[in-house]
């Protein structure tokens, strides 16, 4: 296993990025974050957590005591996904497995946060149609491009809009798997409403084409996203709660940086959010936000970087913690600048926390990096999964 060529490490011990902090209930012992990876080890066709390799899998990630750990992306239910391979968290056998992983992770004296993941128009029309399933999106027939369509229309699965009553129905999918998490015993869940997935998809105008009361206006598109919000922090507790989003990405052909309102679309939410902090005394444990850095989680560092815009915007309007996530592990006097300009920063570090399983500690000390191998980030098996060496293991080949 090779380090990163020309790439200099930069120690980082005597930081904020190594200094304590409260995250809703979590009082972590260092601001690097796992982000939530996917894997795709998922046993299939029931969408179980890799029963040989997962548990080892987080172990290994969450050595360092005090670690913030967020999952991979998790299924709230069926209806909710489209990839056989991801895991879920609405079955028995599911949830035992996640009981296990975060077992694992406490006994490192870490932390787990479950995110809930609802694909939506990403996800695949012929495997929700062979499950009896409906593929759905904020708007009838609106697709992300031709290859989606064609796929959908071939298979008999059209985009669907969805109504009021299956919106009701996805609040109650995130509520139940929330319950769920935090039975099993994770600290928190995080709404994943970003990167193009479904909450992603009725807050963007190019994907968001109703006229009733969830489209149309920055207020309505974001309706669904406060829904789900405040029905997942009235049964497990805000301080168990965070978002993620995404303002300039365009995964999942998202407006990104060339909507003109797309700052104020989330300054809106964002401000909502603080509302509810003020007002109700129900404040987010964290929100999670992709730098303009990354605006598709599929290409490599620096690549489509959108450099005429910025999330400082956020820190105006959302008092809590902000975890900033994008291409970090790699630019480590960014994540320095970062971090120490504002108290309430996290970074959330995730490719190269796939391929460095001990990278807190190689972060902290200014160690050279594990080069990862993207061809195996979501092949089947251990390998490029379980098999990353630690620091002493690497230098000594």
């Amino acid at each position: 296993m090779p380090f990163v060529p020309d790439f200099k490490p930069l120690p980082l011990k005597d930081t904020n990025l190594f200094k304590p902090m409260v995250v809703g209930d979590t009082h972590v012992q260092h601001r690097a974050v796992m982000c939530p990876l996917t894997r795709m080890r998922a046993h299939t066709p029931k969408n179980v957590p890799n029963a040989k390799y997962a548990v080892e899998y987080y172990d290994q990630r969450s050595k360092s005591p005090g670690t913030m750990i967020i999952t991979e992306g998790t299924f709230p239910s069926p209806q909710c996904g489209g990839y056989d391979t991801a895991p879920g968290i609405w079955s028995a056998e599911q949830i035992a497995q996640w009981e296990r992983i975060f077992q694992a992770i406490h006994a490192n004296q870490s932390f787990a946060w479950v995110q809930l993941w609802v694909l939506g128009r990403q996800a695949y029309p012929d495997t929700l149609k062979r499950d009896g399933l409906r593929y759905d999106s904020a708007s009838d027939n609106v697709y992300m491009d031709a290859a989606s369509q064609k796929q959908a229309e071939e298979c008999g699965n059209p985009q669907h809009g969805l109504t009021k009553p299956e919106i009701q129905q996805y609040v109650r999918d995130y509520v139940q798997a929330a319950k769920n998490a935090i039975a099993a015993g994770a600290d928190g869940v995080e709404i994943h409403s970003a990167n193009g997935y479904l909450l992603n998809q009725f807050l963007d105008p190019i994907s968001n084409k109703r006229s009733d009361e969830y489209g149309g206006s920055i207020e309505n598109r974001a309706r669904f996203v406060l829904e789900v919000v405040d029905a997942v922090c009235e049964v497990v507790g805000a301080s168990k709660v965070g978002i993620r989003i995404s303002p300039y990405g365009t995964f999942g052909t998202m407006s990104g940086g060339a909507e003109p309102l797309i700052v104020a679309q989330y300054a809106y939410l964002l401000g909502e959010l603080q509302k509810r902090a003020q007002e109700k005394d129900r404040a987010l444990a964290y929100v999670h936000v992709v730098e303009p850095r990354v605006t598709n989680p599929f290409y490599a560092e620096g690549q489509g970087w959108f450099k005429d815009g910025s999330n400082e915007f956020v820190y105006s309007v959302w008092k809590g913690p902000v975890i900033r996530a994008g291409n970090y592990a790699l630019d480590p006097r960014a994540a320095l600048a970062d971090v120490q300009a504002n108290e309430r920063t996290l970074i959330g570090y995730g490719r190269l926390f796939i391929s460095n399983p001990d990278l807190v500690r190689r972060l902290e000390e200014g160690l050279p990096l594990n080069k990862y191998d993207r061809d195996t980030f979501y092949a089947p098996g251990p390998e490029g999964y379980v098999d990353y060496p630690k620091f002493e293991a690497t230098s000594k080949a």
